[in-house]
């Protein structure tokens, strides 16, 4: 790999009309100002439609877009709405995402749409029947999840009836059949996301832009995915969980994070040849360039912990078959643009299964002025096969990070910085496009040099986090300036 550089902002912190990024002109926009900047990595998180939390890493879907991501102004381009319906809708925040309000406005207007995609269906029946080809084994089973969903007054689908939970084959076509209307709306909104993603990557590539794409290891319990697939993951008969995910105390909480995500059956999976694992991968190996596996550790082994348990202090280390996944998807595709987050409790068989498929790793800059000179994440230590970020969406941007650091990160930061602590975010920005790491990635925060407030997620909480979005006019010509150096200089 060549060396290389890029920021981290998500698609909803964008600017945009309607309260939240989307697919349509900023982020067309963003791809020009990494153009013009050099930067080659756009790294994004999930796009899947999101539940209770807003978070990306808790979707009704693997594979499903979110519909807030999709811009109304290119329907108007296409035809499918007005000007004038915009125009009672731009009242939102600048600043942050208002998902409660955002969401039945983009809705309502995407059933104004749907309705005049019918009436003009002849201009998109082949596109609209070729993307039905192409999706069909994920998309029918997404619609009717939906369908059933609102059915059910949007309740979990183990609250469902028996009929509906266990998916009775006669039951789900007369469903097909009944909620007709509703299963095709939800086909016609992803056509439509699709359709604009896809435009947005094709723009984006052109430009020498990469799209870095993340993959959770873990699916929400409440998705199509885990209700169309239930044998692949640890539930009862029942079909509630026994056991869930998450990860031991760690930097981020003393009892550790209880994520409420069910575990997979790895055996079973194997039985099924990992089909849904090997479509997963190849789905976000079209959609992105490359992709950030989310817990890679969990490929190895995972933490699983009872489902009735509080904390995720009383669980255990559980062996995955994530290195028999990968020889098959190698011996399908070669190598893989994979990216692993190896963060946290990281085991000799967990590093040899990142380097016997040479996945590059990360390290996080300021997880590295914690102990002395040995830690991992401090640029002298590092290795070229490596990622490496002033911080992630978990952490606190580097500004608030530094405000908040303890005694002894302060000590060890000065040693390594003989500077003002006002200095130190844009030396530890160069300081990650100077070391020896394939690729350097900052969130686009650090580079505007915002404090707390414009954090994007705290672990462990499920209110206020996924909602910053930036303004344009907090991006200023030295920003650009200040990156063209810094990535000519190092060689980015």
């Amino acid at each position: 790999m060549t060396r290389s550089s890029g920021i981290l902002l998500h698609v909803s912190s964008l600017p945009g009309e309607f309260g939240i990024g989307n697919m349509g002109e900023d982020a067309f926009a963003f791809v020009d100002f990494l153009s013009e900047s050099n930067q080659k990595l756009w790294q994004i998180l999930p796009l899947g439609p999101t539940g209770y939390g807003n978070s990306p890493y808790q979707s009704y879907s693997a594979f499903a877009g979110s519909p807030l991501l999709i811009s109304m102004k290119k329907l108007v381009q296409e035809g499918l709405l007005f000007d004038r319906e915009l125009l009672n809708h731009q009242a939102f925040s600048e600043t942050e995402v208002e998902y409660e309000e955002v969401e039945p406005v983009k809705i309502a207007l995407l059933q104004r749409a749907f309705v005049r995609f019918q009436e003009q269906f002849i201009h998109f029946k082949e596109a609209y029947y070729h993307f039905l080809g192409e999706h069909s084994w994920w998309l029918n089973d997404y619609a009717l999840f939906q369908a059933l969903k609102e059915e059910n007054e949007l309740m979990i689908w183990n609250e469902w009836e028996d009929e509906f939970k266990k998916r009775d084959g006669h039951v789900l076509d007369r469903i097909y059949h009944e909620h007709a209307d509703s299963i095709n709306f939800h086909r016609f909104v992803q056509f439509i996301f699709f359709k604009q993603w896809f435009e947005l990557k094709e723009y984006a590539n052109e430009k020498d832009v990469q799209l870095v794409g993340d993959l959770p290891l873990y699916v929400s319990y409440d998705s199509s995915d885990v209700w169309a697939n239930q044998d692949i993951f640890q539930l009862d008969k029942k079909g509630a969980m026994t056991h869930v995910g998450g990860v031991p105390p760690d930097y981020f909480s003393e009892t550790g994070q209880l994520w409420g995500c069910p575990v997979f059956d790895w055996d079973r999976l194997e039985e099924r040849q990992f089909d849904w694992w090997v479509a997963r991968v190849h789905f976000c190996l079209n959609m992105f360039d490359l992709i950030r596996i989310d817990h890679f550790r969990g490929l190895e082994s995972f933490w699983s912990v009872a489902a009735d348990e509080q904390t995720a202090i009383n669980g255990k280390w559980v062996p995955a078959k994530g290195r028999e996944l990968f020889q098959l998807l190698q011996s399908q595709i070669g190598d893989l643009p994979v990216i692993a987050e190896d963060l946290g409790i990281i085991t000799p068989a967990v590093e040899q299964l990142r380097l016997d498929f040479n996945f590059p790793g990360m390290k996080v800059l300021q997880f590295g002025y914690s102990s002395d000179e040995t830690n991992e994440h401090l640029p002298h230590n590092f290795h070229t096969d490596t990622v490496v970020y002033t911080g992630t969406h978990d952490n606190d941007t580097t500004v608030g990070w530094l405000k908040s650091t303890t005694v002894a990160e302060r000590k060890n930061l000065k040693a390594y910085f003989p500077i003002s602590i006002r200095k130190m975010p844009e030396k530890m920005i160069e300081l990650a496009w100077s070391s020896v790491a394939t690729m350097a990635i900052m969130p686009l925060q650090d580079l505007l040099g915002l404090d707390s407030q414009s954090r994007m997620n705290i672990p462990g909480t499920t209110h206020g986090n996924w909602e910053w979005r930036f303004r344009w006019s907090q991006l200023k010509p030295m920003h650009l300036d200040y990156l063209n150096k810094i990535t000519r200089l190092y060689n980015r």
